[in-house]
Order: C-alpha cells, then structure tokens, then sequence
C-alpha cells in the first residue's frame, strides 16, 4: 500500500464506492464494529476517514480482497481531491506519463503537489503491474462521468460518424493534417487517426481554451497514436488563433454554441471574416469563418452547430456570402439525442475551401432526423447512425434517396437563405396501393408471432408461496465450481475493425457494452480471426461459446443473455460466465440474472459510474430438471420481447404511411 505525504480522506459515500456497497451499509458498519476507523476530519454530518485506515479495516474484515485490481481503489484517491481542475490534471499528467512525456501538464495549470504527484507514481505502479496503460482509459472516462454536467465531450458514434463523412468530401486525396479548433478532449482528433488509418506522418491539431481538457487531450492522444505528429496546445482559438505551419486538410470541429462574450469588439477588423462579421449573438458563425480560414486548398471541414444557426435572420446576409461563395457543401439534420444538447436534433454543416474558379455545385441537404431504431430488446429508440451515414454519402454522390436534396445556389439566396434541411427536401415518396398491402400483411404476420408466443405464456400462473424462494449468489456458484467468471477485456486499438459488418467470414465481431446513458446504436466492431486467436493466446482477448451466459454490468445497459451464435471477442464491462452442463441450466442462469431488482441489490451506488457487482447477482436454488424447464420459459419471454419490439417498428411504418396518405387526401373511405 502507498504511503503518502499528505494524508487522503474519504466520506461515508467514498468507503460506500471504494467497498462496493451502499452508504447505509457502510453506516451499519460503523455501528457494529469499534475497531471502524475513527474521524480524522470533517464534520458530525460528514465525517471523513483515512483512505489508508479505511483499506486496512476492509482488508482485515474481509470486506475487499487484497488482490482486487489497484485501479478501483485509485480512483477514490482522485476524487477526493474535490477539485475538477486538480482531478482533470492528475489524471492528465497519469496519461502523459504512461506515454513517455516527462515533462506532463507543461501548457496546463500549475504543476503537481506533494499528493497528487504520490498518486501518479501510484498510477504508474499499477500500469506497470498490469502491463497495460488501460487505466488511463478508465480514470478518463470516471472523471468525464463525474463532471458530466461540466464538461461537453462528442459521443464516439458522432465523432466517428464526422470523420466517415469529411472522408467521403475529401474522396481519395490523402489526409497529412487534421486539426479541432475546439477539441474537448480529443474524440474527434482520435476518431480522425482511426479512419484514415493513422499514416506515417499525419500531424493531428487541437486547440482548447480549457488547459485541463487539453492536457487530457494531449495524455490520450499520446497514448492512442504514438507513432504520430501532435499539437494540442491551451488557447482562446477565436481572439488567439495559433499559427498552423503546415496546410490542413480536414477540420471537424463541435465548437461552444449560443456565447455571447466571444470577443465581437476586438475582433471587429480581423481578416478572418471574409463573409462579413458576425453579429455578437452569433458566435457559430464566427466559428464557420474560422474554419474555413484555417482550411488549404482542397480541404474540407465538418461542423457540428445547433438548427437556428441555418435559419436566424441576424446571420442570414453571412449564410447568403458563405453559400455564393461555394463553401458550404451541405447541411444535415441529425436526430435530437446525437450530442449536447440531447433534447435538440443538432446539423452538421460540410465546408470545403471555397473554389478558385467559381465552381457551382448545389448544396446538399439531408433530413436524417427520423434514422432511429429499435435497440436489442425493445427497450428504447435510439439512433441509427449506419442509416444516417448510408444516407448522407449516397446524397454527397449525388443518388436520388429520401429524404435528401440537391439545391442550386441561386435558389437559395434569398431573403433569409434559410439552410434548414427540412425545408429543402422533397416529401416523402409516394405510398402505392402494393406498398400498403404490404405493410398490412407485415402487420398481420407480426401480429400472428406474438399470438403463438402469448399462447404459450398465458397459461403461466403465480404462485400464492408466503417464504422467499432459496437463493445462492454468483459468487457462491464460483467457489463451488458450478460456474466460471471471467471478464471482457479491450483489444488493441489498432487491430479493431469498425463500420458496418458484412460477412463474419475470417473475422470475428467484438461485443461492446453501452457506458452512458445517452449511447445509441454503436458501429460494429471485428477483428480479424487469425488475430483475435493470438491475442487469445497473449492473455489480450477473450472468445465466447455456446451456452455461455453473457452480463452487462453498465448501470445504464445491464443486461443479460445466452450465446447462441458464437464466436464472439468480449469487450470491457461484459462478463463471460460458463455453467458446468450437469448443475446449471444457461438460459435459467440469464433469466434469474438478467432482472433488474437483482441488478439494484448487486450494484455499487456509486453516484455517476454505477458498476453491477456480477458475484453479488443471485440465483434462484433449484434441481437441473425445474431449472430446464423455467429455462425453456425464459427463451419464450426473450421471444415475445422481439416480437414486441417488431411489432412497434411493423406498426410505426404503418400509421406513419397512413397518416402521409391522409395529409394528402388520398385515403379512400369504404
């Protein structure tokens, strides 16, 4: 255990988190044991504890287990510094450090103290343990959960999605320089590397006005693409623009919206604004004007901006230069819920540096507001960002799809060159007579399913029993050999596949866990097969079979499930459990952990970074023959839950046609 020079608290919420357990647990601790830790500070209401007397007490009554990974019991440390600056720098400095920088945090605030530096060589030791700078990764993505109300980060479908369509404006020209006026902590500089494969060379640019962000930024992307040239530097991008030595040929960018102090007076005069200077509330465009200034011949860019910039009237003589100018590419809208603000559906606006001979292409616009799908197991609506980069690329090469349109210049420079994408599209196709019949007999068909399902649950009754049924936990099947446990582990990045998966043929695809509550529809990930059996080999990768159970153990995704169409990689957050054939049924095993009050009793209460503890899920204790058959009811539940499902998305296309039709008197009365 490290010792350290200025002593580390916790509060009773801490040793809740640190332990796994809730706060009331720990205060039942407290009252029972009169060897608990006493205060060494706070108050009556909030006391706080020494973290090293706290793991010596939880150690020595068997609370944690000596051996349990180092990085769990790291991140409280972290937290308690209560600073999100202070916290933001440790973990940055953790980054720079695993990624050979010896001088960390030198463009950010001032340098480590005394404790904080103790927690860093903490860091080290264990990434050194390990053998995998992986606990960076985790510390990130904690501190980004517990200031998830500060700190505005691009989803990684969104970044990915950006970057797959600056590829498809950029076409087959090469990419040596990609920048971020506005980076956050890099996940579209990250997302940039990966879906230009990373080329010897390629320099990556940030710039962020938070010095802790870029510091993070810089940690990561340090770590990720060791191999390539980065920038990342702290600065005010609109009053302090940096000095780009080498032509950039893609700039994606999610900048701050609806600023008012973005400095409006001073940069009154500043050459930048070729299309006119932005009025003070409309910062976004003094952002586009940026952009586009930054970009080189033949560069492109993609803006993520909120809707009222393509249509308020204080910017409409900028959005008429920008058009005429031939800069602006295309505009697309994308569902509410893609990024912050989750509540508005955001566009993406496609620059490219404006043509020397006055080129005339139409602008393109996509309304990609209605791509949502059904998520695994009915639960939800999310985002289908396959069938919104599917529509946005088919648009950009010019076929005809619906929900997208080709506007000349001239047709839109009028008196409010409104860019809105809704209002430029063609209405929907048609509905035939033919197509409704179909829709109809897809109905029935659905309907007919969820008959024969129900048809078999309904004669299920409830029992009238007055004991609680026998119980044992995951854990107690693992010490008795009635089942194995082993957990999901992150492939190296540069050996996954993304996209959209074809063929499962020579590959085999990587299983992901959701671990925000936002996350919608993830692109596919695979490797290739022959890798993915080294990697086993290294201890770098685990395979499911058939018949193994499969647990999430997010807070915001859990959930639980058989096998049955292995191979499968597992990835990070997901638990592979594998039943000896002669005690445990599989299917009952996924039905008795897959119930949410199970999850509530078996998961940490950690406030923002909520885990499930797999070896606290209970099971109900019951013979092979009963587990068999109350197994064979679980398959007919997870049936009639597709079905469900199938049935909502059948009968949403069918009222959505019916009312189209309605809208415009075609519908016949009997």
């Amino acid at each position: 255990m490290a010792e350290y020079d200025e002593p580390v608290t916790l509060t009773l919420a801490g040793i809740a988190r640190l332990a796994g357990v809730g706060r009331a647990a720990v205060s039942n601790w407290r009252r029972r044991h009169d060897d608990f830790p006493v205060p060494v500070g706070g108050t009556d209401a909030s006391p706080q504890f020494s973290l090293d007397g706290v793991e010596a007490w939880l150690i020595r009554h068997g609370k944690v287990d000596e051996s349990s990974a180092g990085w769990e019991r790291l991140w409280p440390r972290v937290e308690d510094l209560g600073d999100r600056d202070r916290m933001g720098l440790v973990v940055a400095a953790i980054g720079e450090r695993l990624a050979g920088v010896k001088d960390p945090g030198a463009a950010g605030p001032a340098g480590l103290t005394v404790g904080e530096q103790a927690l860093v060589d903490e860091a080290l030791r264990l990434a050194e343990r390990d053998a995998s700078a992986a606990g960076f990764t985790e510390l990130l993505q904690r501190w980004l959960s517990t200031h998830v109300r500060q700190v505005t980060v691009t989803p990684p479908q969104l970044a990915r999605t950006m970057t797959a369509i600056a590829a498809e404006l950029r076409g087959d020209v090469d990419v040596k320089h990609v920048m971020d006026p506005a980076c956050g902590v890099g996940n579209l500089l990250s997302a940039a590397a990966r879906q230009w494969g990373a080329p010897a060379g390629m320099l990556l640019t940030g710039v962020e006005i938070d010095p802790v962000l870029a510091g993070l930024a810089r940690a990561r992307l340090s770590l990720e693409f060791p191999e390539l040239r980065r920038e990342v530097v702290s600065g005010d991008t609109l009053r302090h623009p940096i000095l780009v030595r080498e032509p950039v040929d893609v700039v994606l960018c999610n900048p701050p919206s609806n600023e008012r102090e973005w400095g409006h007076g001073e940069l009154a005069t500043d050459q930048r604004w070729h299309y006119g200077q932005p009025p003070r509330t409309e910062s976004e465009l003094a952002w586009l004007q940026h952009v586009l200034s930054e970009l080189g011949e033949d560069g492109v860019a993609v803006v993520l901006l909120p809707p009222a910039v393509a249509a308020r009237r204080a910017g409409r003589r900028i959005r008429a230069a920008l058009v005429r100018s031939g800069a602006v590419r295309g505009v697309i809208a994308l569902p509410a819920g893609a990024a912050s603000p989750y509540g508005v559906g955001l566009h993406l606006w496609l620059l490219t540096a404006p043509p020397r001979q006055g080129k005339t292409d139409p602008v393109v616009f996509v309304d990609a507001a209605d791509c949502r799908t059904t998520s695994t197991g009915g639960r939800a609506a999310v985002i289908d960002w396959d069938e919104i980069l599917e529509r946005s690329r088919a648009a950009l090469r010019g076929d005809d799809v619906e929900r997208t349109g080709r506007v000349p210049l001239v047709e839109l420079l009028g008196d409010e060159t409104d860019l809105t994408p809704a209002r430029h599209v063609p209405a929907e196709l048609a509905v035939s007579a033919v197509d409704l019949r179909r829709m109809w007999t897809g109905l029935d068909a659905s309907a007919l399913r969820m008959r024969d399902v129900g048809a078999v649950l309904r004669p299920l009754t409830v029992t009238e029993s007055v004991q609680e049924p026998p119980t044992v936990t995951v854990a107690e099947l693992e010490r008795s050999g009635a089942v194995s446990i082993v957990h999901g582990v992150a492939p190296p990045t540069d050996e996954v596949q993304r996209g959209r998966l074809e063929t499962r043929d020579g590959v085999v695809e990587l299983l992901t866990a959701p671990t925000s509550a936002e996350e919608g529809v993830r692109d596919q990930e695979w490797l290739d097969a022959e890798t993915a059996r080294r990697l086993e080999d290294e201890g770098k990768a685990v395979f499911t079979e058939f018949g193994d159970v499969i647990v999430v153990v997010t807070a915001f995704g859990f959930d639980a499930w058989v096998e049955t169409s292995a191979p499968h990689l597992l990835g990070p957050y997901l638990y592979r459990l594998r039943g000896a054939a002669d005690l445990l049924d599989p299917f009952f095993l996924a039905a008795c952990l897959r119930v949410p009050a199970n999850a509530r009793q078996a998961g940490t209460h950690a406030s923002v970074s909520s885990r499930i503890d797999v070896r606290r899920l209970r099971v109900l204790r019951l013979p092979l023959e009963d587990q068999r058959a109350l197994g064979e009811v679980h398959r007919q539940l997870t049936a009639f839950e597709e079905g469900i499902a199938e049935l909502s998305a059948v009968g949403g296309r069918l009222s959505g046609a019916l009312a189209t039709l309605l809208a415009g008197g075609r519908l016949r009365l009997p």
